[in-house]
């Protein structure tokens, strides 16, 4: 039988690497069966050793916003911006503002979402977009549903354009990229949180700061998207532009920007999620909308509500990712010379024309307009009937399971963690990095969870690890199957792939609906939903990895007579494993935040303090918070990429 070459000699550097690793992994293990001889420092870090990172990160936020006066120039941006929000909720649910035109009635919105959804991908786009906000009418949540759009149409742009400008900044200057590279990592590794405490320090709260709270956190993607797309151009395409004599605006006007089109419009469609997810989240900080509202109904326990608002979050979730990945798929369509200009614009008319009917026809009738909350439709009391049947038929399971979880695996897994010397962690961590990267790899493990030890919040810190550990090990025994079972077919594959990408549009908030619904609020109601956050991306890649093995070893393998079984553990997941670990490392990173998220319910980890900070607009102390947080991912996230990259070059891949 054809098997892929796993147990390659390994060189003298490389036994040297592995056995350096055996011998920290052993001291980490006696430090930690020692722990009764050890000396108080090496078990947790004495209170002199603490270093006042917040207190730093305080006097420096201080200095800048009253020293320097920053807290006047962000007021002023903040005002500024809060006029255009004022423009669009003028528009969207009648705030009396400038231009004093709205609200737009109901109908003359769904009309308009539904043209554009033909005329991005055809009726069934059309269908889900106007039905859509037929829904959030029905069902009388409009102004919350549009306070929420309201912001997205500000900070959306906003964003957009910021990404286009710093990625392309980043892709002309090296020493430019060099810097933002390292910032950009650290800051898609924060927790949302960690985005929200600086923001009301030096903006405030209200719509204006989750405006702008929603504009730093979904700027990232789009600067590596533009990046990307401008590092695509083919050397070819910029050939034909300098022959053609143009200048250098010419060549980023007319070449290099509708070259790399495809790559930039990912980047909107990555930025307007992002901003759904964050406005939702925004709630914490006094933004009004859907999140606001599911907030509160999550806090009050009223589950059949908060399904009804957590339906709308997911429509306006999928209906914006179908539209703006049909915008970045859409090849531009050129007619012919001499073509009428009613035949070109023809979408425009027939929008006109609705917009022009629809509006006369709600002065006509006020139901057209505007449903009020009297008039409107609710399916809170079906739901919860239904929740307290399946709750009632599912209670004697989720209440042993509830039971077991907590008393057999969690509460043991928790202690264990803390149990363990500081000394024995960063050992062991450092065992890690080196047996994958060597002294490189051992130091940035040092480095990183050495900074949270300092930073006082170690034991915080380790119930977060084991939140998470915990979280993906179960979110593997999910994935992975799903992930197999699915990468069989091809109609299989893509009918998983479906639901992965419609799960991971749904805003995070989401997620807690039915484990609480189910459990109630506890750790266990955390890990639950931390496991659906981070299944998503294991099933993802580990179907990408196994249907990207090369056929041809495939079909050797079967020509030699290896069985469905023997194919798979001896070619298909050994090729597609550098794949899938990708998965792991998303997985990680999708819990760290879900596990912060969460800690509204009750957690006592990182999250629970994040959210303190929040409450009392303590900068320094939330911003050690989110670097910790961010350390642990970015921590994963190296030494997966050198594993990664290792494994490759041994299998042949590059």
């Amino acid at each position: 039988m054809t098997t892929v070459a796993t147990d390659a000699p390994i060189s003298a550097p490389g036994q040297a690497r592995l056995r350096i690793a055996q011998v920290l992994f052993a001291a980490a293990v006696f430090l930690a069966l020692g722990k009764g001889l050890l000396p108080d420092a090496l078990i947790r870090l004495p209170e002199a050793w603490v270093l006042p990172f917040a207190d730093w990160f305080n006097a420096v936020f201080n200095f800048i916003r009253d020293d320097l006066g920053l807290i006047h120039v962000t007021r002023a941006l903040a005002d500024g911006l809060e006029w255009f929000l004022d423009v669009t909720a003028n528009l969207l649910y009648g705030k009396n503002r400038w231009p004093r035109l709205g609200p737009i009635p109901w109908t003359v919105i769904a009309a308009t979402a539904a043209i554009v959804g033909y005329a991005l991908n055809g009726w069934r786009l059309a269908a889900l977009s106007g039905l859509t906000f037929v829904w959030i009418s029905v069902m009388g949540q409009w102004q919350w549903a549009m306070e929420t759009l309201s912001v997205i149409l500000i900070a959306a742009p906003v964003s957009v354009l910021l990404g286009l400008v710093l990625g392309t900044l980043a892709w002309q200057s090296a020493r430019f990229r060099a810097v933002l590279n390292p910032l950009l990592n650290v800051a898609q590794s924060l927790p949302h949180f960690a985005y929200m405490i600086p923001v009301v320090v030096f903006v405030g709260v209200g719509p204006k700061a989750g405006a702008i709270v929603t504009i730093i956190f979904s700027v990232p993607p789009m600067i590596r998207m533009t990046m990307l797309g401008l590092q695509k151009v083919p050397t070819e395409v910029i050939e034909a532009g300098h022959m053609a004599a143009a200048t250098k605006w010419q060549m980023m006007r007319h070449v290099r920007l509708p070259t790399a089109r495809t790559e930039i419009l990912v980047g909107v469609n990555q930025v307007i999620m992002q901003c759904l997810a964050m406005v939702v989240l925004a709630s914490f900080i006094g933004m009004p909308g859907l999140g606001q509202k599911l907030l509160q109904l999550l806090q009050a326990l009223k589950i059949g509500r908060s399904f009804e608002i957590g339906i709308t979050i997911v429509l306006l979730a999928i209906v914006l990712d179908r539209c703006s990945k049909a915008w970045a798929m859409k090849q531009p369509v050129h007619m012919e010379k001499g073509t009428h200009w009613a035949v070109r614009h023809r979408l425009l008319l027939i929008w006109a024309f609705a917009t022009v009917v629809l509006w006369l026809l709600s002065l006509v009738f006020p139901v057209l307009h505007e449903i009020g909350r009297r008039d409107a439709l609710s399916l809170a009391g079906p739901l919860d009937f239904a929740m307290d049947w399946v709750i009632a038929t599912l209670d004697p399971v989720t209440q042993w399971l509830r039971w077991f979880l907590i008393v057999w695996v969690l509460i043991p897994l928790r202690d264990g963690m803390l149990w363990l010397p500081v000394s024995a962690v960063l050992v062991f961590l450092m065992a890690v990095g080196w047996s994958i990267g060597g002294r490189r790899s051992a130091l940035i493990c040092l480095a990183y969870f050495g900074l949270i030890a300092l930073s006082g919040w170690w034991d915080r810190a380790m119930i977060t690890v084991y939140t998470v550990t915990f979280s993906v090990f179960l979110a593997t025994l999910i994935g992975f199957p799903l992930g197999i079972w699915g990468s069989y077919s091809e109609r299989r594959a893509k009918t998983v792939l479906l639901v992965c990408d419609t799960l991971q549009t749904f805003p995070s908030f989401i997620y807690l609906i039915p484990v609480i619904m189910l459990f109630g609020v506890n750790d266990v109601a955390v890990v639950g939903a931390v496991v659906l956050f981070a299944a998503v991306p294991l099933i993802r890649y580990t179907i990408e990895g196994l249907r990207g093995v090369p056929g041809a070893q495939i079909e050797a393998a079967d020509m030699s007579g290896a069985t469905r079984r023997q194919t798979l553990w001896s070619v298909r997941l050994p090729l597609a494993l550098p794949t899938i670990m990708v998965g792991v490392n998303q997985s990680v990173m999708f819990s760290l935040f879900m596990v912060i998220i969460a800690a509204f319910i009750g957690t006592q980890d990182l999250g629970q303090e994040m959210q303190r900070a929040l409450s009392s607009s303590d900068a320094g102390k939330g911003l050690v918070l989110g670097l910790a947080v961010a350390f642990m991912g970015l921590m994963v996230d190296h030494l997966i990429t050198a594993w990664a990259t290792r494994r490759r070059k041994a299998l042949g891949l590059g």
